[in-house]
């Protein structure tokens, strides 16, 4: 008898079985599928139920991170009220969340959804918890990862959870899904994704239970990318490499005076003088770019940059001019003395972490006293040196990332053993009572005796001194627990440190990171241009954590020599480096530079005559220039607390202080003093006049002689021809030549965007 009979009667009987068969659905789990339901309702949001008290007596944890402790706020909290198993659509979770009843979130679900259903379908089943021996979730992925997508197209993606059994299942309707940037994509809560018009490189965020996975999306613009400059270090290689994937050609190379003028003050934070823009422009030779950026890295102000930067990032800060000096004097000399001599990134690093003993000693000590306690310490190690802004986890699960309360509390037990003892003053005695003075102390660091832990604030549980990564340092009992840590921060293999670093100092000359903000290079946010962040770390562990051939790498390229005009296809970049994006100076380099092309020098309170406002060792320097455009406090460890937004007060300052007035030599208005009024102690010393106007009119030269110098002060270029006919016009038409070139030299004051 033939085979394909019975064959045929076994495939009828597969297809047309009856429902009864069929096999049972799975038992709706409360930890992978009603939580995170939940979430996506935004139920569990910061603002709403998952904030620390709670809305209106009932409370979950903050996204669902904390199933367990859900199930007994849904299930047993108020006598058991909100779920009724008996009559399943009579819950109380179900009828505020449909607004059947007053629910102040408003109606977040329809009766008719998906969502709706599973709900009814858990309580139905008798509201269980998840059990025990359910298998956990490892991760999740996003589908598909690395895809191209035209503009304006469509992409229906994917979110897959992969648990530790081995199992995996398709979790899109119960992912948190997100786009961005917004300009160049969006998602609906059904994963598919819309492509705008603008080009450039999305990403697709899903977020789900206490795991998120990104997606890149590229968007090409599609035009031919034919003409692109040599190619001199990788950064050009990779830049250009990602511009042809894109279809967006970059723009041209920019001229020799707009490059001296920009590596001068990115490197060494002034304007070049005359001389040097003269003999830049004279400069013959393919390497004339190279040699001029080992001269600048070589010169004293690529130090005293740098210093700046880091100082305030490194919180060398006082909380008022009366208090003493003498220790941030000291710790930013440390801090530029480090750069000068191109001390290794992880040796500087070290020297920080490890800290101990008087400042008078170890003026690094500074820096513990700005934060003191474990915490602290933890949350500014993470940011400035790991890239990571670890301080949602003190409370909560990390929402963006993948953080826990336990991996910040055993980072910060590196530091319970650290004892910040803080300064005292003299105290006199009573001779008349035999009581003797009591010496002051100075600020002191030191190791306490002890285990190094702190607790778990939820379970208190000891937790002992670990990375990020969560592995424990082995300790002996006399172990300086931030030796391990100074160890595992600079380790080669450490996946966060130098890719931390290269992006810091990407940003500081291009004005945007790789990772942008810098400091945050969380799973959520990823790199514009992966390939190239991993290859500038990876060359700057190879160099041995050397900051000035990283400087180097990065300024003699070709994409840092990119014009800032924009061409017709990369107005819009503003992630890819297809053109370089201008930028406000620096506070105290704007002042600087306005010294330096009014001749006058800018008097600050508490340091030598002659310091430049780049030289100014902390934040106390009594410079209401300085405050208005937006120098740091040196009370964050972010760069954002360097403020680079126009304001009306900048504006008004530029136009109206007396003491631009007085440098520039235009009259100031006469002052309305009160006689009565008594001398302010504090007060800084006044500016004094600057000597440029004065000597542009004693000089016999031609005008034209005379404004050509003038702008290679200025602008490190000579005038173009119709520039030079209309100034010198403008002074011939005055009937006093001084006033004519003060309207020359405000108009040349530096403006505050390079």
């Amino acid at each position: 008898m033939s085979s394909r009979p019975v064959l045929s009667a076994l495939v009828a009987l597969a297809l047309f079985a009856p429902d009864s068969v069929a096999a049972e659905p799975a038992p709706v789990s409360f930890t992978t599928e009603v939580v995170p339901v939940l979430t996506k309702l935004g139920c569990n949001t910061g603002g709403c139920h998952g904030k620390a008290e709670g809305q209106n007596g009932f409370k979950l944890s903050l996204f669902g991170f904390e199933p367990q402790d859900d199930y007994e706020y849904i299930v047993k909290e108020a006598r058991g009220r909100r779920v009724f198993t008996a009559a399943p659509a009579q819950s109380l979770l179900l009828l505020k969340a449909t607004g059947s009843v007053p629910h102040a979130g408003g109606k977040r679900l329809d009766t008719k959804s998906d969502a709706y259903e599973l709900l009814k379908r858990w309580v139905t089943e008798g509201a269980r918890p998840t059990p025990a021996s359910a298998p956990s979730l490892d991760r999740i992925e996003v589908q598909p990862a690395g895809t191209v997508l035209a503009r304006g197209g469509k992409l229906q993606a994917s979110v897959v959870a992969h648990f530790r059994d081995g199992s995996k299942r398709d979790v899109t309707r119960f992912a948190v899904l997100e786009a961005g940037p917004a300009e160049l994509l969006a998602v609906d809560a059904n994963g598919l994704a819309s492509a705008k018009q603008q080009s450039g490189s999305a990403t697709l965020t899903a977020r789900y239970m206490d795991a998120v996975a990104v997606a890149r999306i590229t968007i090409p613009f599609g035009t031919p990318v034919t003409k692109l400059p040599p190619a001199k270090t990788v950064a050009d290689e990779l830049v250009f490499k990602q511009l042809k994937e894109l279809g967006l050609p970059p723009s041209e190379l920019c001229d020799d005076a707009t490059f001296l003028r920009r590596a001068t003050i990115d490197i060494c934070g002034r304007l070049p003088t005359k001389e040097e823009a003269e003999a830049f422009a004279k400069a013959q030779g393919a390497d004339k770019y190279e040699k001029l950026i080992d001269r600048l890295l070589d010169a004293p102000d690529y130090a005293d940059y740098f210093a700046n930067k880091w100082s305030a990032l490194l919180r060398n800060r006082r909380n008022a001019p009366t208090e003493d000096a003498k220790p941030n004097v000291a710790f930013h000399a440390w801090i530029r003395d480090g750069i000068k001599e191109n001390k290794p990134f992880d040796a500087f690093v070290r020297e920080l972490l490890t800290a101990t003993g008087p400042v008078d000693d170890n003026p690094r000590a500074v820096w513990y006293r700005e934060l003191k306690d474990p915490a602290n310490l933890a949350e500014d190690v993470a940011q400035l040196f790991l890239g990571q802004r670890v301080a949602c986890a003190k409370c909560h699960h990390h929402p963006h990332d993948r953080w826990t309360q336990a991996d910040y509390w055993s980072l910060a037990a590196a530091f319970a053993r650290t004892d910040v003892q803080l300064a005292t003053v003299l105290k006199k005695g009573d001779p008349k009572k035999n009581i003797p003075d009591t010496p002051g102390k100075p600020l002191t660091v030191v190791l306490k005796t002890g285990a190094a832990t702190m607790p778990h604030p939820r379970t208190n549980a000891k937790l002992f001194p670990a990375g990020l990564d969560g592995k424990p340092f082995a300790l002996s009992d006399d172990a300086d627990p931030r030796e391990k840590l100074a160890d595992w921060v600079t380790a080669t293999d450490n996946p966060y440190f130098a890719r931390t670093l290269v992006n810091r100092y990407w940003k500081h000359f291009f004005s945007r990171g790789l990772v942008d903000p810098e400091d945050d290079m969380s799973a959520t946010n990823p790199a514009s241009n992966p390939e190239l962040l991993d290859a500038l770390a990876k060359r700057f562990v190879a160099d041995k954590y050397d900051m000035k051939k990283l400087v180097r790498l990065i300024c003699t390229s070709n994409v840092y020599r990119l014009s800032s005009t924009p061409n017709d296809h990369n107005a819009n970049d503003k992630q890819h480096f297809a053109r370089f994006y201008t930028r406000r100076l620096n506070a105290e380099v704007l002042l600087d530079a306005i010294d330096a092309v009014a001749l006058a020098k800018t008097p600050f309170r508490g340091v030598p005559a002659g310091t430049r406002a780049v030289q100014l060792p902390d934040n106390q320097s009594d410079s209401y220039f300085l405050s208005v455009f937006g120098r740091p406090d040196g009370a964050s460890a972010c760069e954002c607390e360097r403020n680079s937004d126009a304001n009306l007060a900048q504006a008004l300052l530029l136009m109206n202080s007396e003491e631009l007035l007085a440098k520039i030599g235009a009259p100031p208005p006469a002052p309305k003093t009160d006689p009565k009024a008594k001398p302010n102690p504090n007060a800084g010393p006044k500016a004094t006049p600057g000597e440029r106007l004065t000597k542009l009119i004693a000089d016999k030269r031609t005008h034209a002689e005379k404004l050509r110098d003038l702008y290679l002060v200025a602008l490190s270029r000579e005038p173009l021809k119709d520039e030079l006919a209309i100034l010198v016009g403008h002074i011939e038409k005055k009937a006093d030549d001084r006033a004519a070139y003060a309207d020359i030299l405000w108009a040349l004051i530096p403006a505050p965007t390079h």
